[in-house]
């Protein structure tokens, strides 16, 4: 397969998933193809979608933290009571945004100053979409899933 049509690949294989769901499975595939087939709509929707999934985790975990400064950590279930439960403290919440802000200035030192020292030297290697680059080869362990597909 081109190196660059795998994502098209990628694209056919997951979506064709959902045309297992019975009575409306091959509707929904041709939604997620946005027509008859894979094309550039669907890759920019999941390009899309792939953008957008940190922030959808970082709200999934906001409204965590807003449960758990309502509850309790140990207060799944919502039961008003005092007993085996830890209060939400501010201390808590600054020590974690503490943490969480020390992570992102060491995380962005790599980032910005630092690029490339965890970089591979393939990166540098100019892309030809017509052949696939000689390091990507399947694995024997993914011979069985080759055989589904």
């Amino acid at each position: 397969l081109p190196w660059g049509q795998m994502s098209f690949w990628g694209a056919t294989v997951i979506t064709s998933l959902a045309s297992a769901i019975p009575v409306v499975g091959d509707t929904i595939v041709t939604w997620l193809w946005g027509g008859f087939s894979v094309d550039n709509a669907t890759l920019n929707r999941f390009f899309s979608l792939h953008h957008l999934l940190p922030f959808i985790l970082v709200g999934a975990s906001l409204l965590h933290l807003a449960a758990l400064h309502q509850y309790g950590s140990n207060n799944p279930l919502g039961v008003h009571s005092e007993m085996d439960k830890i209060a939400f403290y501010p201390y808590f919440y600054v020590k974690d945004l503490v943490g969480w802000v020390a992570f992102a200035i060491f995380f962005s030192i790599w980032i910005f100053y630092a690029p490339n020292v965890l970089g591979h030297p393939d990166n540098y290697i100019p892309a030809n979409p017509m052949s696939t680059p000689p390091h990507i080869v399947p694995e024997w362990y993914f011979l069985p899933i080759h055989a589904i597909l």
